[in-house]
């Protein structure tokens, strides 16, 4: 990923602002925990998300509430003004795009890569730490999972690194055979 495509769109340009004035700040990991912590209240929260994204709330609602949420929460000065802007400029619904695009700075800062893996079931400490070993060793940098579970897969696991993406499914494994045989037949 460039640093052109990630910081692409409204979600881009607050992300890096908020990146660099935090950098500036030293308050770089309190900013990111900030952030954490508003996303999960964002997935936790069916009513926070339709605050965020329905244009029937006015500016004024929509930061009154904001406001009182992140206040609420703790969350920092600096992220609490962003969040402000945000709502005064009608952009509350690029917030988890925000979240996603920061935590994409901040990996690229520490030198870490995401992986995205789909497992069947998830995966125990010493499996996640195993393939951590083996996907560093493969790319030289150090690496923070994003584990997704989807038993469709049936068994194995999927994993994408940057453009790159390895299938040990058993559902393509399945996929694969029954190709094969219909070339054969």
């Amino acid at each position: 990923m460039t640093a052109a495509s990630i910081t692409a769109g409204a979600a881009g340009r607050y992300a890096t602002a908020l990146f660099e004035l935090a950098s500036e700040a030293g308050s770089l990991d309190q900013t990111e925990a900030d952030l954490k912590a508003l996303g999960a209240a964002i997935k936790d929260s069916a009513d926070l998300g339709s605050l965020m994204r329905d244009p029937i709330y006015t500016r004024e609602q929509q930061g009154n509430a904001m406001g009182a949420i992140a206040a609420k929460m703790g969350l920092s000065p600096l992220v609490q003004n962003v969040i402000g802007l945000m709502a005064s400029k009608r952009r509350l619904f690029a917030v988890p795009a925000l979240i996603s695009v920061f935590e994409a700075l901040m990996a690229d800062h520490r030198g870490e890569i995401t992986a995205e893996v789909t497992a069947a079931r998830p995966l125990s400490d010493t499996q996640a730490n195993a393939l951590i070993e083996q996907i560093k060793g493969a790319i030289g940098r150090e690496v923070k999972l994003n584990v997704n579970v989807d038993e469709a897969i049936i068994g194995g696991l999927v994993v994408k690194v940057g453009s790159r993406m390895i299938d040990s499914s058993i559902r393509s494994r399945l996929a694969n055979l029954q190709n094969a045989m219909k070339e054969v037949g």
